[in-house]
C-alpha cells in the first residue's frame, strides 16, 4: 500500500509541478498572444490564455465560468481520491495520477489567473489542433491509459466470462463456446455447423 501511494503521489505531484514550470517559462519569456516558431507549418510555441476548458472549450460562456470549472477541478480530483483508494493495478493508478496531476495544474492557474495558460500549437497543413499545455496532456494521455486499460480488463473478463474459444482451421473460423446459451456459428457462412 504505501508503494502504491508513493507511485500515485509522485505522478500526480511531477504531473502538475512540470505544468507550472512549463507555464513559468512562457509566462516569463514569451508575451502574451505572441509564437515563437519551432517546427515550421507544424509546431509553434504560443503564450495563449483560455478561460474556457481544455481545447478552448466553453471559452465564450458567462463569467461564472471560472468558478464552474474551478469546483468541477475540485470535484474531480476528490472523486480521483477516492478512485485511487479502490485501485487494484499499477495502470489504474498511473492513470488517474495523471488526471489528478493534470486537473491540479489547470487548477493552479484558473485560482491564480482567472484563465489557463496555453502554449504548445500543433498545425499540420490548413488544419490547426487548439492551443494547449503539459496538464491537458497529462488529462488525456491519463484517460487513454484508462480506456486501455478499462478495454484490456472487460476483454479479458468477457473472455472468461462467456468461455469463448476462437479455432482457426484452414479457410474457416468457428466460434465455439463452452456455455450452453451461445450458439456456435461459423464466422464465414453463418450456419449452424
Amino acid at each position: 500500500m504505501r508503494s502504491s501511494l508513493k507511485l500515485i503521489l509522485i505522478i500526480s505531484v511531477s504531473a502538475a509541478v512540470l505544468d507550472q514550470l512549463s507555464k513559468a517559462i512562457i509566462l516569463a519569456y514569451l508575451p502574451e498572444n505572441a509564437f515563437m516558431e519551432i517546427i515550421p507549418g507544424f509546431f509553434d510555441l504560443v503564450h495563449f490564455k483560455n478561460p474556457g476548458a481544455a481545447f478552448g472549450i466553453l471559452r465564450d460562456t458567462g463569467q461564472w465560468k471560472t468558478v464552474f470549472l474551478s469546483l468541477a477541478s475540485v470535484a474531480a480530483i476528490a472523486i480521483i481520491g477516492v478512485l485511487l483508494k479502490d485501485a487494484k493495478d499499477t495502470l489504474t493508478r498511473v492513470s488517474l495520477s495523471l488526471i489528478a496531476g493534470g486537473a491540479a495544474g489547470n487548477l493552479v492557474d484558473r485560482l491564480r489567473f482567472g484563465t489557463v495558460v496555453d502554449f504548445l500549437d500543433f498545425l499540420l497543413g490548413g488544419l490547426h489542433w487548439p492551443a494547449f499545455n503539459v496538464a491537458d496532456s497529462c488529462i488525456t494521455i491519463g484517460v487513454v491509459l484508462a480506456i486501455i486499460n478499462c478495454r484490456l480488463r472487460m476483454n479479458l473478463k468477457q473472455f472468461f466470462r462467456k468461455s469463448l474459444i476462437i479455432l482457426k482451421a484452414p479457410n474457416t473460423i468457428f466460434l465455439l463456446s463452452i456455455r450452453k446459451d451461445f450458439p456456435r456459428r461459423s464466422l464465414l457462412n453463418g450456419r449452424q455447423p
